[in-house]
């Protein structure tokens, strides 16, 4: 049997690594993005951001200059290529921007996010953009804040995404995420 000194100093020595064991991890990063925990209930609001619902999605499709639809749905990366390991659907006209969501970008996946938008938009920051993913889905609330750090100024975040879409019964289109190209 241990003295019951010797007891103390040994559990008082593995607290600091019971505490880190337990510590949750953040959610956000320094700059404010969701890193963790991508689907779970999203916020009501985004500030500089406008929310739509599928019906007010529906009229703005119908305006000019009409927005560019953007899926942000996760896609595993594996090997230098997407790996098409199921389906995917999304708004009939969107492209597919995989991963752009992420709350941690690397220089190259950055890169591909906002080469993409400055192609989508012809490099009119005032071009309306729709952020999407699924409901309770942060990938697409990153989306909008890195879209709005990039300078773009109409930024619309279809919160319900997908899911919505679906339970409205329109019509889906199946998806390929846009090639991923390192600049030259």
């Amino acid at each position: 049997m241990l003295p019951a000194r010797l007891t103390l100093v040994a559990v008082l020595s593995l607290t600091p690594l019971l505490a880190a064991a337990e510590a949750p991890s953040p959610l956000f990063s320094r700059d404010g993005y969701r890193i963790n925990l991508y689907r779970s209930p999203t916020p009501d609001h985004l500030p500089g951001a406008t929310i739509v619902d599928t019906p007010a999605l529906q009229a703005l499709l119908t305006q000019q200059p009409r927005p560019v639809l953007i899926d942000v749905y996760r896609r595993q990366w594996l090997h230098g290529q997407f790996i098409e390991d199921q389906p995917h659907a999304n708004v009939p006209g969107s492209h597919w921007l995989a991963n752009t969501g992420d709350g941690e970008l690397t220089p190259e996946w950055q890169s591909y996010f906002a080469r993409h938008l400055y192609t989508y938009s012809g490099g009119n920051l005032a071009q309306p953009l729709v952020f999407y993913c699924r409901s309770d889905c942060w990938l697409s609330w990153n989306a909008v804040k890195r879209a709005k750090a990039l300078g773009y100024s109409v930024v619309y975040w279809y919160r319900d995404g997908l899911d919505a879409w679906e339970a409205a019964q329109l019509p889906v289109a199946a998806a390929h995420p846009e090639p991923f190209e390192l600049a030259h």
